[in-house]
């Protein structure tokens, strides 16, 4: 793949970036800016080569008719001026008078922010035609793409793949890395490789489980989707979330992993409630004995030990998806412990990746220092991806 530093003297050149700046709000409070400020090397190593810097990206999941206020990147535009240093221009529209304007008027080492791609309902069309329509749009706003936004890479999209057919094209900084950091654990990883998967789904997981098993040393199994292997193992499970219809299929994991000498982590203990709630009633019960009526929300203290133990040797280290429902206090313990030992693994010499997505927030969101891991993606769907072995098309598009 082209690094920006492949596409020559960029001064004065109108350079289109896809960024990801999918980030939660709370009205038009960003509540974790954490993808913005990944993007910052990237855009800030084009305006210091004197680049005209015009940067799309999507936010939530607008219905493709046009504007709509909530779902507006002004809150974003406002943020990234902030971390820039620097004013950034918003268009009104993507493609529209408003957008061709504004960048018309950007001079050398100046930034604009096209609105919300996905306002757009050819961005994320199957018609391969109509994505075609809006990236030739696109493509005539520029002279160069960079695709910097790790989280759509696994999508064939009009700003993620299809203009990258219709300009000069190279990778950004944050996707570079993306890659070059998760390929430590796909391409020969050091051993012990671990992986850490959670969240509420196990259909989520069901690739990079099957990819997985023939690759990683170790796999710890909590969040929701760690009822559905107790269900495997013929345990009952209370309330907690269960895919029934995944029982068959994870017990067909549990057989290729003993037969493969993959060893599989399960929770020896489960913090339980009543209800969904924060200010539920917390008990400490047996993963093999859940009573009726309770929901499993957390590991509990004799699994954060467990897991721990099996983190403590990696020299390979991944984790996608929360041990528990971290958003509440009282089952945030598993989830706190995970990170903490990724970051014990990392002192020891492993190399630890934080695969996007809730695992990200959690770390932010739980105060623990983002520098202690070797890598936090940005992309949740896209890392699950990767790890999975699958091809995606805005890596692809880019390698010429």
């Amino acid at each position: 793949m082209k690094t920006i530093e492949d596409l020559g003297d960029l001064r004065g050149k109108r350079v289109l970036v896809r960024s990801d700046f999918n980030v939660p709000l709370d009205g038009t409070t960003i509540t974790d800016d954490g993808r913005i400020r990944a993007a910052l090397p990237t855009l800030q190593a084009l305006l210091g080569a004197g680049a005209r810097v015009v940067v799309t990206a999507h936010l939530g999941r607008p219905k493709g008719e046009g504007f709509e206020e909530k779902y507006s990147l002004a809150p974003v535009a406002a943020r990234l001026s902030e971390l820039l240093g620097q004013p950034v221009a918003l268009a009104k529209d993507l493609v529209g008078p408003s957008a061709q304007e504004t960048v018309a008027a950007l001079a050398d080492g100046e930034i604009a922010l096209l609105e919300n791609v996905r306002f757009d309902a050819r961005e994320t069309s199957k018609d391969e035609a109509q994505r075609s329509a809006l990236a030739d749009e696109l493509a005539a706003l520029a002279d160069a793409y960079v695709s910097d936004g790790f989280g759509v890479v696994h999508r064939k999209q009009a700003s993620v793949y299809d203009v990258a057919l219709k300009l000069p094209h190279a990778v950004g900084k944050l996707v570079l890395n993306e890659v070059s950091s998760l390929r430590k654990a796909t391409d020969d990883p050091e051993r012990p490789y671990v992986v850490v998967l959670g969240g509420s789904k196990v259909s989520d997981k069901l690739g990079v489980i099957s990819n997985l098993l023939g690759k990683a040393d170790r796999l710890v199994i909590g969040g929701g989707m760690l009822f559905t292997f107790l269900a495997a193992q013929g345990h009952t499970v209370g309330a907690s979330l269960l895919e029934a219809d995944q029982i068959d299929t994870v017990k067909g994991y549990l057989e290729q992993a003993a037969a493969s000498g993959v060893e599989i982590v399960l929770p020896v203990d489960i913090r339980v409630g009543d209800t969904f709630a924060a200010d539920t009633s917390v008990a400490v019960v047996a993963a093999d004995s859940i009573p009726d009526g309770k929901i499993g929300l957390d590991i509990g203290p004799e699994s954060e030990a467990l897991f721990a133990s099996k983190i403590a040797d990696a020299k390979t280290v991944v984790w996608n998806g929360p041990a528990g429902v971290f958003e509440f206090e009282a089952f945030a313990g598993g989830t706190k412990a995970v990170a903490q030992a990724l970051i014990d693994a990392g002192a020891a010499g492993g190399f630890s990746i934080v695969g996007g997505g809730d695992s990200a927030a959690a770390v932010r969101i739980l105060g623990f220092d983002e520098a202690k891991f070797g890598h936090i993606s940005t992309g949740g769907g896209a890392s699950l991806e990767f790890l999975e072995g699958k091809t995606l098309p805005g890596i692809a598009v880019l390698e010429d």
